[in-house]
């Protein structure tokens, strides 16, 4: 065995039972239910709301091979968190947070 090889004992397993799928779930069901208020809404957020893929509406982790909800979470979460604080939304701040730190 040369020195590059890792041992499967000694694999790095920081998101073992971390379970992103849902946690970016839980932040798009919150992203949603802030933008029922009209005044949450713009420009940006209808051409973001299509982005959502089917995965997220089947809850299906498996359809979602891609990762792509999680990719949407992440790569828009200082636009999420403004949105959540202008609508000072503690729950969907935590859950932001929640999955930044443990997914993104």
């Amino acid at each position: 065995m040369s020195n590059f090889e890792i041992r499967v004992n000694e694999s790095y397993e920081s998101f073992k039972n971390i379970d992103c799928f849902e946690n970016a779930c839980v932040v798009i069901d919150n992203m949603l239910r802030v933008l029922e208020n009209p005044k949450n809404m713009n420009i940006y957020w209808k051409k973001i709301v299509p982005m959502i893929p089917k995965a997220y509406y089947d809850r299906d982790p498996k359809s979602d091979t891609k990762e792509e909800l999680l990719y949407l979470v992440c790569s828009n979460s200082f636009y999420l968190d403004e949105l959540f604080e202008k609508a000072e939304d503690e729950q969907a701040i935590n859950a932001l947070n929640k999955c930044e730190q443990e997914c993104c």
